[in-house]
């Protein structure tokens, strides 16, 4: 009998596409309205003030700006130039001192048990070498720091969007999805052999708009995975993929004015570093 042996993912093309989606569009026009999620971890972590904090693919700095409202000495890095860029003017209107660095999640340029917290608010999930990336925060975490992260639940709406968009623009061969992080028993399998103490609260972020059609337009915009999905399609495939964020916004959705108000799941997840 043959046996079939799948070649390992492109992690180095996978991730120039991605860089380049999320580079698309801007993302920050997404990423600031979801500030809350950050300010929640960082009432979660409950860091004490100096606390020297790593903010892994930190996007336009949601988690960012959180720890460094409460007195922590944070380092922001990403491996967009543009979303750091965001990052850094928000923070300087804040007048917050915040070190920068381009870096990527599954490369930490940074020396072992450098940090006594490690973040990401719905960042880290979408490195495509998942394991290596667990690993990388664990190991620039000094034992008995933090890691702390809010990450998108697989059956909540924004996994089911990446679920959606999937159908229609297949991910690379071997690629798993970001929304993995979202889940208890993946945080456990890759987390609980550096970890002294792993706690997940379910968390629940609103999206509001002013209608469907409305949030479609605006992520196709602006959210990278969207923009790109459809630049992908013929405009037969692209009306398909709308139909279809159509009628997965119609099972979430529980405005009754016409607008749009999704409910969508997310973990809040804080592991003690063994």
């Amino acid at each position: 009998m043959d046996t079939m042996i799948q070649a390992a993912p492109d992690y180095a093309a996978i991730k120039a596409r991605q860089n380049a989606a999320w580079a698309s569009g801007d993302y920050a026009r997404i990423g600031t309205t979801l500030q809350i999620t950050g300010e929640s971890l960082a009432e979660a972590m409950d860091l004490p003030a100096g606390s020297n904090v790593l903010d892994v693919a930190a996007g336009n700095g949601n988690a960012t700006l959180a720890f460094a409202r409460r007195g922590c000495a944070v380092t922001s890095t990403d491996y967009v130039e543009t979303l750091l860029a965001r990052g850094r003017a928000r923070a300087e209107a804040e007048g917050l001192e915040v070190a920068w660095r381009m870096a990527d999640a599954e490369r930490l340029p940074f020396a072992d048990a450098g940090f006594d917290a490690v973040v990401s608010t719905f960042g880290v999930m979408f490195a495509p070498d998942q394991a290596t990336a667990a690993r990388e925060m664990l190991r620039v975490c000094r034992p008995g720091g933090r890691i702390g992260m809010a990450n998108w639940t697989p059956e909540g709406f924004i996994g089911q969007l990446f679920r959606t968009l999937a159908r229609h623009v297949p991910p690379p061969s071997g690629l798993k999805s970001p929304a993995l992080w979202g889940s208890r028993p993946w945080i456990e399998e890759v987390f609980g052999a550096g970890a002294g103490g792993i706690a997940v609260h379910d968390r629940r972020f609103v999206f509001r708009y002013r209608s469907p059609a409305h949030f479609i337009e605006v992520f196709r915009l602006w959210y990278g995975p969207v923009h790109k999905a459809f630049l992908a399609l013929d405009q037969a495939g692209q009306a398909a993929l709308a139909e279809d964020l159509h009628a997965l916004i119609a099972r979430f959705d529980t405005a009754t004015d016409g607008s749009l108000r999704v409910p969508s799941d997310y973990s809040e997840i804080v592991i003690t570093r063994g």
